[in-house]
């Protein structure tokens, strides 16, 4: 009986890589075996996102993931961040890799970025949620039990009180125009806590929200 290409999802702890592990699921085309997250080990929180590693360890145990953990440092200069991306990369492809699954909605130049970054290597990038309109994404994420909260905010799109706040419709209702429902454009990051692709929730607090480099970051809290 043959089997589904092995795959690893890029994993930013946020809602729209957890979707995408939802539908890849759903869609059965691929074994899943391990999410690739990027972790700045001077703070030991996800990069751009800011969420602590111990709830990106509750993450992957309630979805069933291996972990794939990316160190850097920070600030972390670009040739740094694209040697380790490789090595990891090499790494997943000796491991009988075939597929990389992303979150990515729209935004062309990141996809291409991607795709260029994979060339060669023996790893397709797969984009399950790409060009859905977002949102109604958006809504089916919330319809489908997800939750999340806003864990990082970019102040020029946004003011900082937006971060820590729960991704349901009411934040959606509350976004200023030209704001995308899922934050694609850079506006946001979350950090979901449950949802159908999560096998129980985890349970987490708003803590001290801090402003750095042009963000507002909400530190959440083991509950």
């Amino acid at each position: 009986m043959p089997t589904s290409p092995k795959a690893l999802i890029a994993w930013s702890s946020g809602k729209d890589s957890a979707w995408a592990l939802h539908e890849a699921r759903v869609a059965g085309d691929f074994e899943i075996v391990g999410a690739l997250t990027t972790v700045t080990d001077t703070f030991h929180r996800v990069s751009m996102h800011g969420v602590r590693e111990e709830l990106l360890r509750a993450q992957f145990d309630a979805a069933g993931l291996r972990p794939v953990i990316i160190r850097i440092p920070y600030p972390c200069p670009n040739d740094i961040y694209e040697r380790k991306m490789a090595e990891a990369i090499a790494a997943a492809r000796a491991s009988g890799v075939t597929h990389m699954i992303f979150g990515d909605l729209f935004l062309e130049d990141v996809r291409a970025y991607r795709e260029r970054q994979l060339s060669g290597t023996g790893i397709v990038p797969v984009f399950p949620l790409w060009g859905r309109p977002t949102r109604s994404l958006a809504d089916d994420m919330i319809d489908a039990g997800t939750e999340a909260h806003i864990c990082t905010v970019d102040l020029k799109k946004l003011p900082a009180s937006f971060a820590g706040r729960r991704f349901d419709r009411v934040l959606l209702e509350a976004l200023p125009e030209g704001i995308d429902p899922c934050g694609e454009n850079g506006e946001f990051h979350s950090f979901v806590s449950s949802g159908p692709m999560l096998s129980r929730k985890i349970a987490v607090k708003t803590g001290e929200t801090i402003e750095r480099d042009g963000f507002a970051y909400t530190d959440l809290l083991p509950a």
